[in-house]
């Protein structure tokens, strides 16, 4: 399957980023500080016109001082919630 960067999933992510960020009281500059990369880098994934790989993510994680495993779980409760029955 594949996924682009508009898609609900990564939408999903960019929100969720940006929420976590927001809810730690971090700019982008702050997040960017930390992962030692331009503020736009933060931005662009933020906005989706770029992706993160899987080690990004890690360390955008942890920038913003968040277990990266129970990240990804909030984003999968998100994107694929458990059926009702």
């Amino acid at each position: 399957m594949s996924e682009t960067l508009r898609s609900p999933r990564n939408r999903a992510l960019q929100a969720l980023l940006r929420e976590l960020r927001k809810a730690k009281r971090l700019t982008q500059k702050d997040v960017a500080d930390r992962l030692k990369c331009p503020q736009s880098f933060v931005a662009k994934y933020e906005s989706g016109e770029r992706g993160l790989g899987v080690i990004e993510f890690i360390n955008v994680a942890r920038a913003l001082d968040v277990d990266p495993a129970k990240t990804l779980q909030r984003l999968l409760a998100l994107i694929d919630p458990p059926a009702r029955i």
